[in-house]
């Protein structure tokens, strides 16, 4: 009996191939609609879809497959008489092959300009998937081929050995369910995210791998790097200028170092691709918002940071903070870098170097050293949500934007309010600094990072031994920290490193001890009313 094949695909590429192979040998073409068309105008002779099904395609193309003599015919089991019997008695044929690839959800979700809730929910598949869905069920007796590049391979193999070996479909239909399920988690996410619900009963993310890695953290791990199907977030959409593939742990860095600099605001004005509303999901900035600003990554956690009147007074400043950390590391700017900082950055050893924008003459330059990798990032950070792995699942949180709940001066020392934009400066990178943090800032300038340890005091402690490695004219003058305060430790630790002003949460049962101690060196001490723990 003639094989048949049913065809019908968005994405036309390697159609013809398939078409033109499958008929030289002897099997009969099934198509819909523009698929149909596109093949007839190919030369290839094609069976409709009507002709099967007795039934027209209707509701704008909206029914065309959804019928029991396509579905049965993919779904019926060769090897049961029952159902080789119930298919003759129902005159039903057959279907040995599904060819199908999706109405192209994916990317309409993030087109510009973008569509209408009416004209995005028409690119829903529901016809394409069944069908899929139907025929890697029944694996075992029909090919299932979502993906174009598979169609040489599956030719080959239907050429050499007239038939495909159990393992090679199970791995297509393996392929189906895998895109299916993606596609069905980015339907759900645009359909949840118009709602109220936050955290519904199954969390689906929609992710396509993006490139392989080299390897993971450790050489022996290995890694790839998936992002979101819709193309949204900084990270899907960073163009790479010059240096050698990115790797796990370069991935990893950039994100916090872009999310760090971006919490700084866009001084030359913001990313002019986003409208209001996308511009909105960076953190609220008002303080300094004509500085440039400029953040060191090393491991995953900040080792300077620092704002200047230009890009390279804001790098020479984050490079002082820590001059040992910052060699191998990631350097992330929030505004146009220029020839003259490029020189300085290539002046030492860094892994990448992060920007919204360059001008000409910093890439040429950037792109002497082989192997730095110089990132173009032209949108800001806009997750609203953040997940971490465990064994058997993922913690699921919303993103912290919270700066300040209140601004409370509990000792009898007031701030002076040339202090003020310092102590939000530290504030904000607190944020990117791992648990137990200490900021240690003095004109705009981190000039000591304490973070990652299990005491508040060993931070302290960290920080300033950073901070003295400058010298006395780094004395610095305001603490930001995300520790509670429970004893007065840090705060005699901060008096004497000269510092004059501590931000910080407050919330600890013993604030007192701190206030008190605060009260006695001199020292203004600000509660935010919010935390910053960063695991």
């Amino acid at each position: 009996m003639k094989k048949r094949a049913l065809i019908s695909v968005y994405d036309k590429s390697n159609v013809t191939e398939l078409a033109a192979a499958l008929t030289e040998m002897n099997w009969e073409l099934v198509s819909t609609g523009g698929t149909a068309a596109y093949l007839r105008e190919a030369g290839f002779a094609v069976t409709s879809v009507e002709s099967l099904t007795g039934f027209p395609e209707c509701l704008d193309g909206r029914i065309k497959t959804l019928h029991p003599a396509v579905h049965a015919g993919l779904l019926a089991r060769r090897t049961e008489k029952s159902h080789r019997d119930a298919l003759e008695k129902l005159d039903i044929g057959m279907i040995d092959l599904v060819a199908v690839n999706l109405y192209p959800f994916f990317q309409k979700l993030n087109q510009t300009p973008p569509l209408t809730q009416d004209e995005l929910i028409e690119f829903i598949d529901i016809g394409g998937p069944a069908m899929l869905r139907s025929a890697a069920k029944n694996f075992n007796d029909v090919i299932a081929l979502c993906d174009p590049e598979d169609y040489h391979t599956v030719i080959q193999s239907l050429r050499q050995n007239s038939g495909l070996d159990i393992e090679f479909k199970k791995r297509l239909a393996g392929k189906v369910f895998n895109l299916t399920s993606a596609y069905d988690a980015s339907v759900s996410q645009f359909l949840l995210s118009s709602g109220k619900t936050e955290f519904p009963p199954y969390y689906n993310l929609s992710l396509k791998r993006a490139a392989p890695l080299r390897y993971g953290e450790n050489p022996q791990q290995k890694a790839a790097l998936y992002l979101r199907t819709d193309e949204r977030g900084a990270m899907a959409k960073i163009e790479q200028l010059g240096g050698k593939a990115l790797s796990y742990n370069n991935y990893r860095d950039i994100d916090l170092a872009w999310k760090a600099v971006c919490s700084f605001g866009m001084p030359d004005g913001g990313f002019a691709a986003l409208g209001a509303d996308d511009a909105a999901r960076l953190l609220n900035f008002k303080d300094n918002a004509t500085l440039k600003a400029c953040v060191a990554v090393k491991h995953n956690t900040p080792c300077g940071a620092a704002l200047g009147e230009n890009v390279l007074e804001a790098f020479e400043k984050t490079y002082l903070c820590d001059t040992v950390s910052i060699f191998g590391g990631v350097v992330a700017f929030n505004s146009t870098l220029d020839a003259e900082t490029a020189q300085k950055l290539n002046s030492i050893f860094l892994e990448v170097v992060i920007a919204p924008a360059y001008k000409e003459e910093a890439v040429e330059i950037l792109q002497k050293k082989q192997n730095l990798c110089v990132i173009l990032a032209a949108f800001p950070p806009s997750e609203r949500q953040e997940c971490v792995s465990i064994d058997g699942g993922l913690l699921v949180q919303e993103t912290n934007k919270t700066l300040l709940e209140k601004w409370d001066v509990v000792t009898k020392t007031r701030v002076d309010p040339a202090d003020i934009p310092d102590m939000l400066f530290g504030l904000r990178l607190v944020n990117s600094v791992k648990s137990n943090a200490v900021v240690l800032v003095k004109d705009g300038a981190a000039i000591g990072i304490g973070g990652g340890q299990t005491s508040r005091i060993n931070s302290a402690e960290q920080a300033l031994q950073k901070a003295g490695m400058r010298g006395n004219s780094a004395t610095p003058r305001v603490l930001a920290s995300d520790a509670f305060f429970p004893f007065p430790d840090v705060v005699e630790a901060a008096a004497k490193g000269g510092v004059k002003a501590i931000i910080q949460s407050g919330g600890s049962n013993k604030d007192a001890l701190s206030i008190e101690a605060c009260d006695k060196y001199g020292i203004a001490m600000v509660f935010t009313g919010a935390r910053y723990f960063k695991h």
